[in-house]
């Protein structure tokens, strides 16, 4: 999801000064978009939630989410980029409606969704916060992340088709791990230069906290059924 950058500059206190100001510039509009775009997608999901609307599917929703980042990535230098993610971020909060329904429709379901929607946010801030205030290089990871995710997402495909719960679990437990280690990554990756767009950093970090609520959600409302 990185954006091609230029070659580094020599090591100087100027060069580092504008780097620095490079990064923290980047990481105020990420974060300025991000919020806008959560808050988006969270009024899309409510529409989703309060119409009743049913899931659109799986093929839908993986055309529909590959089309629109790609389409994101193509438009991230110039101003249609920005409509482009509002339709990516809100097309996933319709997608989201149908499955918190069902959540809420079971017992303590209202419970749940308030709990995964809390350790999402807990869980965000608190990895962001270590990020930013620590500034570690957390590159190490980024191999081992497009892996992970790789084939978590394959499996996931897999327990779609096989309906297999135990395997389904797995998965989702497993996202909750990558998905907090790409926080980690994406926003050592603004601090450090390596990711110089603001609305391909948004749409990183949007995509990281949509798979770690819904992952939460899943195990979480196992949890509870199975008390």
């Amino acid at each position: 999801m990185n954006t091609v950058h230029p070659l580094p500059l020599p090591e100087t206190p100027e060069n580092a000064i504008a780097s620095a100001s490079t990064g923290n510039k980047v990481i105020r509009n990420t974060y300025a978009l991000l919020s806008i775009t959560l808050l988006f997608a969270a009024a899309t999901a409510a529409v989703s939630v309060a119409m009743k609307l049913p899931h659109p599917g799986l093929v839908v929703t993986l055309i529909g989410y590959f089309g629109l980042l790609f389409l994101t990535a193509r438009l991230r230098n110039s101003s249609w980029g920005l409509l482009s993610v509002f339709g990516l971020t809100g097309f996933m909060g319709y997608t989201l409606g149908p499955i918190v329904s069902h959540y809420l429709g079971l017992p303590n379901g209202g419970q749940t969704v308030m709990m995964a929607m809390g350790s999402t946010a807990a869980i965000f801030l608190g990895l962001s916060g270590y990020a930013l205030t620590t500034r570690k290089d957390f590159s190490f990871i980024g191999g081992f992340l497009t892996a992970g995710i790789l084939v978590a997402f394959v499996a996931s495909l897999a327990a779609v088709f096989l309906s297999i719960p135990a395997l389904s679990l797995t998965i989702s437990a497993a996202f909750v791990l990558l998905m907090s280690g790409l926080i980690l990554y994406e926003t050592s990756n603004i601090i450090h230069g390596g990711e110089t767009n603001y609305i391909m950093a948004t749409v990183t970090l949007f995509v990281s906290i949509f798979n770690l609520f819904t992952s939460l959600l899943h195990l979480l409302g196992f949890a509870n059924n199975s008390d």
